[in-house]
């Protein structure tokens, strides 16, 4: 069977102030067409469908769209819920979607209710797809409340109650069927691609590649906005995000998994990549400098290596159609003022051009705005 990877759209994601879900929009067509050029059997959307847990109408309906455009023909398609997204809203939308067959799960499930996915491919392989969306420190022991009856045990970590999930998750796999799992998270190792959400990221949200058995034939990860492939018992991969999130992000190569598996063969993996966005990137140097720059159709964050005046920010983006966020060169960053012993017998004129200077903000036009509004209140 074929099976197309996708994780961390992010949808109603904005870049200082500009939407994106033109971008996005185009994006996901271009997800839509691979499904269909490829006749993939079943689409893993692996968390983070939306930027926020309140997403607006219009981010709504394009991802809704977006997931029954990829269930066309037949299709499987599972979506979890990611640290962004809100998990009660995807429960909200599961018996809905469910009734037009997509598997939508927010919040933990046992396997007999959900967690563990039972179906037949559109190729005839039988499949097992064990799901667990994200799961904050707070919920991850209610979720394993949930799985044994009992009282949690507070001083286990984070990581080993990840793998007893997934353990629970996987116990029904068998040697004739296609062993799949599915979450949201972070593996020791894996490159941060710059625009993940730290505090859900860090080495106490971390949880070893162990958790997942050898009779798992691939693990579909989303979190990780740079697409990689992670060593562990079974082909690990995060896809990446579709397109570059933030400037942290300019690096990546957007895209998604293409991914041909059947019962007993671990996966084949073969990365596709993404064009419909448009591109992040950093520029630098003077104004004058900056004149020569293409800026295309690129967003651009420019660092500008001239010192601080009035209108230098608005020079810059008229200049520079793209440039979305607009940034003095550390070298030419004001510096905090220093006390001086006395400014006895100056006048508030000349301490002010003295703080300008002190501070690298020589300018004059604020000098004599200073000197306008210093006549306006002595009068």
């Amino acid at each position: 069977m074929k099976i197309l990877h996708t994780a961390d759209w992010h949808v109603g994601k904005v870049l200082k102030g500009r939407s994106r879900l033109d971008e996005h929009r185009e994006v996901l067509r271009e997800l839509v067409a691979a499904a269909r050029a490829h006749d993939v059997d079943a689409v893993i959307v692996a968390g983070d469908l939306f930027d926020t847990s309140a997403p607006t109408p219009e981010a709504q309906s394009l991802v809704l769209n977006a997931l029954m455009a990829l269930s066309g023909d037949g299709r499987d398609v599972v979506v979890l819920a990611g640290n962004h997204d809100n998990p009660q809203l995807l429960e909200v939308y599961r018996p809905v979607l469910g009734k037009l067959g997509l598997h939508v799960i927010g919040s933990f499930r046992r396997p007999e209710q959900g967690g563990t996915l039972a179906f037949t491919a559109r190729s005839g392989e039988p499949v097992r797809l064990a799901v667990l969306p994200f799961l904050s420190h707070r919920y991850v022991v209610r979720a394993a409340e949930v799985l044994s009856g009992t009282a949690a045990e507070h001083n286990r970590d984070y990581a080993a109650r990840i793998g007893e999930l997934i353990g629970a998750l996987t116990a029904g796999f068998h040697g004739d069927t296609v062993n799949l799992v599915t979450t949201h998270g972070t593996l020791p190792g894996g490159a941060f691609g710059g625009g993940e959400r730290e505090a859900q990221s860090i080495f106490s949200y971390y949880f070893e590649p162990t958790a997942f058995p050898p009779v798992t034939q691939y693990a579909a990860l989303g979190h990780l906005h740079r697409r990689q492939q992670i060593p562990g018992p079974c082909p690990i991969w995060y896809s990446g995000s579709p397109l570059a999130v933030d400037f942290g992000e300019e690096g990546n190569t957007p895209g998604a998994l293409l991914v041909e598996v059947s019962p007993g063969r671990p996966a084949v993996v073969r990365e596709l990549t993404f064009a419909a966005a448009r591109r992040l990137r950093t520029v630098r140097g003077t104004l004058e400098q900056l004149e020569a720059v293409e800026p295309g159709d690129d967003w651009l964050k420019v660092i500008v290596e001239e010192k601080p005046r009035v209108g230098l920010a608005d020079d810059v983006r008229e200049l520079l159609s793209g440039a979305v966020d607009v940034m003095l060169d550390e070298r030419f960053r004001p510096v905090p003022a220093t006390r001086r012993a006395s400014s006895a017998g100056r006048s508030p004129r000349e301490l002010f051009r003295d703080y300008l200077a002190a501070t690298g903000r020589q300018d004059e036009q604020v000098a004599t705005l200073f000197d306008r509004l210093y006549d306006e209140v002595t009068g």
